[in-house]
C-alpha cells in the first residue's frame, strides 16, 4: 500500500528516520516525542553503559525533529542547505553546482548512477501498481514505504553519484568510466561495473555500495548482517574481468566504497584476488586513497597507462 502522508527523509533510503531512532510513530505529539528522546538518551548514554554511536544518533535525531520548526521542515522532506544552494526534490538527481576552482578534473565517460536510477524507477512503478500515477517517484513518503530491496537500489544510485563526484577530483592524470556493461560476467551477476579508474596508481575497478549497515573483511570477502548472503568481492572481480579482458588488461585493484559509518577503518585491505589488491574504503577517503595508491597495488608508468587507456577505449561499452 502506498503511503499517503508526508514522511521524513533520512540521509539514506536505508537509514532509520529520527522517529524510528527515538522509538515513536511519526505522528507522535510533542510531549511523547520529548519523553522518548529523554528515555533514548538515558539508555544510550556511555556513562550508564550505553553505546556512543547510538547516543550520537539519538542527539542527531532530536536536532531534526526536536522543535516544531525543525520537525515541520523534516516532515516536508526539506533539508538545511547553504545559502548558495537550492533544495531539490527528495532523492532526485541534484542539479549541477557551479565549480569554485579552476583545477582540471579527471576525464570522465558514462553516466554514473544512471542505470541504477532507471532500475529504481521501474521497480517503484511496478510496486505501486499498474494504473497508479506517481507524481514524484522520489517523494520521501513513497520511498520510506517501499520494500527494502527497492530502497537499496535507490541508495546504490546515490552512492554511485557520490563516488563519481569524488573521482572527478582526481585530476587530469586520471580517466574514469562509469556504468560499464558486463554482459560476460556470468549468470546472476549485475549487468554493469559501477566505475573503472585508470591513472598513475593503477587500473582500479570500483563498486559503490550502501547496504544500510556495517561490513568488514573475513578471509578475503566482505561480511555483515546487511549483506543477506551477498558475496560482493566475488561479484566485483567477475564484473571487472568481464570489462577488462576484451582489452587484454587486468585490474590492479578491486575497491568497494561504502558510507563512512559502515566501515570500521578509512581503508582496509582484504588481500588479493587474482593478483588485484582488494580494499574496502570509506567514501570520504576514496579520492586520497587512489591518489596515494593502494598498499600492494602496482603503479603504472606513463607509457603503460597510455597503452592501457587506448586498449580500453577500443573495447569498453556502457550499460
Amino acid at each position: 500500500m502506498l503511503a499517503t502522508e508526508s514522511e521524513p527523509m533520512p540521509d539514506s533510503p536505508l537509514s532509520q528516520s529520527p522517529y524510528e531512532v527515538l522509538g515513536v510513530p511519526s505522528d507522535a505529539d510533542a510531549a511523547a516525542l520529548r519523553r522518548a528522546y529523554r528515555r533514548a538518551l538515558r539508555h544510550a548514554h556511555p556513562d550508564t553503559g550505553g553505546d556512543a554511536v547510538r547516543f550520537h544518533a539519538v542527539q542527531a535525531a532530536w536536532e531534526l525533529v526536536g522543535t516544531p520548526e525543525a520537525r515541520a521542515a523534516f516532515d516536508r522532506g526539506v533539508r538545511t542547505v547553504a545559502p548558495s544552494d537550492a533544495p531539490h526534490a527528495p532523492w532526485a538527481p541534484a542539479a549541477p553546482k557551479p565549480r569554485r576552482d579552476s583545477r582540471p578534473l579527471a576525464r570522465s565517460y558514462g553516466h554514473p548512477g544512471g542505470w541504477t536510477r532507471e532500475r529504481y524507477l521501474a521497480l517503484i512503478r511496478e510496486w505501486a501498481g499498474r494504473g497508479v500515477t506517481l507524481d514524484d517517484p522520489y517523494d520521501p513518503a513513497l520511498v520510506r514505504s517501499a520494500p527494502r530491496d527497492i530502497r537499496h537500489v535507490l541508495a546504490d544510485a546515490l552512492a554511485e553519484e557520490d563516488t563519481a563526484r569524488a573521482l572527478a577530483t582526481l585530476g587530469i592524470a586520471y580517466t574514469v568510466w562509469h556504468d560499464l556493461a558486463t554482459d560476460a560476467a556470468g549468470p546472476g551477476m549485475p549487468p554493469k561495473l559501477d566505475h573503472l579508474v585508470l591513472g598513475p596508481t593503477g587500473l582500479i575497478a570500483i563498486q559503490s555500495e550502501d547496504w544500510g549497515g556495517p561490513v568488514a573483511f573475513k578471509r578475503g570477502e566482505l561480511i555483515g548482517e546487511a549483506l543477506a548472503g551477498e558475496r560482493p568481492i566475488r561479484a566485483l572481480a567477475a564484473r571487472a574481468k568481464a570489462v577488462t579482458r576484451p582489452a587484454r588488461v587486468k585490474p590492479t585493484a578491486l575497491v568497494i566504497v561504502v558510507p563512512d559509518e559502515d566501515a570500521a577503518a578509512p581503508l582496509e585491505i582484504g588481500g588479493t584476488n587474482r593478483g588485484a589488491v582488494v580494499a574496502l574504503v570509506r567514501r570520504s577517503r576514496l579520492a586520497s586513497a587512489i591518489r596515494d595508491g593502494l598498499p600492494g597495488a602496482p603503479h603504472l608508468g606513463g607509457a603503460d597507462s597510455m597503452e592501457v587507456r587506448a586498449r580500453l577505449q577500443a573495447t569498453l561499452r556502457f550499460a
